[in-house]
């Protein structure tokens, strides 16, 4: 089951993006639609990785088997957060700063829960090594981008500061 359920989570994210365009391109993209599709985009991050976390909990000792998925589910949603509230509160979007690789963007984070999905009817656990590996990534790149933003944010203040005295 773990392989079906990767590959429908993969065809949603897809379909979900080709909705996105298909808004856009026909200029039916609205405020409210944006905000509903990054609410329910957000429900099935949760549903989607609590999912995978609950397949794959008995690879896991404890007490890993509570703390992973836990890290995986508040690391996904704490990327997207990250991303909202530095943009609305200090006019910086993270991805906009040094190179930025899209490690920990929802693509990816579907993808690896996929890859694990469908490696998990060859090596048993491997669901639980996406799962892992998911926590990681998204806290390895909320803590780099929130470093980076942190310090972007202290020369702006300091350079307004200097330019107002």
């Amino acid at each position: 089951m773990p392989a079906i359920g990767g590959v429908v989570a993969e065809i949603s994210s897809i379909v979900d993006g080709v909705d996105g365009e298909l808004a856009r391109a026909k200029k039916m993209e609205s405020k409210f639609g944006s905000f509903l599709d990054s609410m329910l985009d957000r429900l099935a991050d949760i549903l989607i990785v609590a999912s995978a976390s609950i397949s794959s909990s008995e690879c896991l000792p404890e007490p890993l088997d509570n703390v992973v998925p836990t890290l995986a589910i508040s690391g996904a949603l704490l990327v997207s957060y990250l991303h909202i509230r530095s943009q609305f509160d200090l006019g910086i979007h993270p991805m906009a700063l040094r190179p930025s690789l899209s490690i920990a963007s929802r693509d990816v984070r579907i993808f690896l829960l996929m890859i694990g999905g469908v490696l998990e009817q060859v090596v048993r656990g491997a669901l639980a090594y996406s799962v892992v590996l998911l926590a990681c990534v998204c806290y390895l790149y909320v803590i780099t981008k929130l470093l980076q933003v942190a310090s972007l944010a202290r020369y702006k203040a300091a350079n307004y500061t200097r330019s107002t005295s």
